[in-house]
């Protein structure tokens, strides 16, 4: 099969099954060794992990996008329609993500923390503010960035030519 028909097939590329494949892999293999340590708190981790998702973190992530949408409808009408919400949507999925994986530390509850590695806790909250307002800022140049290209493509009439450069009168 050639790299065209497969890709048709499958509809990626073959990096992504690769990749894909791995990830399973790796995940498998992490089940079955904390599976054989510790099955019964495994268990009850993936149900709370469901539970607490279902019930607590999708109603209030699915409340914040719809108030962030509702609150920047309104935008001046000079400004390129852009999937702009995708912008805010990354970088506080990946600022969540941080605080839910370390937030005991980052709001000082480990208190074994301490005790077993020997560091303070008193650092996480200041990092964890500052990646955030890096992933952040991060976003906001990347969408200023793609503004002016949609700015660009406006004042030419979005026609451009095959190397990128606008097609001349």
């Amino acid at each position: 099969m050639t790299m065209s028909r497969f890709a048709r097939w499958y509809g990626a590329n073959p990096l992504h099954l690769l990749a894909l494949v791995s990830s399973f892999a790796l995940t498998g293999y992490a089940v079955v060794r904390l599976f054989a340590v510790r099955p019964l708190a495994v268990a009850l981790w993936f149900v709370g992990a469901a539970v607490v998702h279902d019930l607590i973190l999708f109603p209030l992530y699915s409340l914040a996008d719809l108030t962030v949408l509702a609150v920047l409808r309104h935008r001046a009408a000079r400004v390129p329609r852009l999937p702009w919400i995708n912008y805010v949507r990354v970088p506080a999925f990946l600022s969540g993500v941080l605080l839910l994986v370390w937030f005991p530390l980052i709001f000082a509850l480990s208190t074994p923390y301490t005790g077993a590695t020997g560091l303070s806790e008193g650092g996480y909250l200041g990092r964890w503010l500052a990646v955030t307002g890096v992933l952040f800022g991060a976003s906001a140049v990347s969408f200023a960035f793609a503004v002016r290209r949609a700015r660009r493509r406006g004042a030419d009439g979005g026609r451009r030519a095959p190397n990128g450069e606008g097609t001349a009168g």
